[in-house]
């Protein structure tokens, strides 16, 4: 990860951009803030969006409340075990 000192004229989006599209960048403002610029794979945005989605988040908390079981027979038949 590249730390970058963010100073009146130090790089345009475009240049952090590119940047970040090799490696995770850390941006200092002169303010004395923070920030992290990274590329997002699918799956990564895929996770971001899930989590934001109310819809999908009630889905988990119901699926988690239910308890739902297989008796060890049943478990060890599907499994081939004897």
């Amino acid at each position: 990860m590249k730390t970058i000192e963010l100073t009146l004229g130090t790089a345009s989006i475009h240049e952090l951009v590119e940047l970040a599209g090799r490696e995770n960048i850390i941006i200092n403002t002169q303010g004395g803030k923070q920030f992290v610029l990274a590329e997002l794979d699918d799956f990564e945005l895929e996770v971001e969006q899930l989590k934001n989605s109310k819809e999908f988040m009630a889905f988990l908390d119901q699926r988690s409340k239910e308890r739902g079981t297989i008796p060890v027979e049943e478990l060890r038949r599907d499994l081939g075990i004897n």
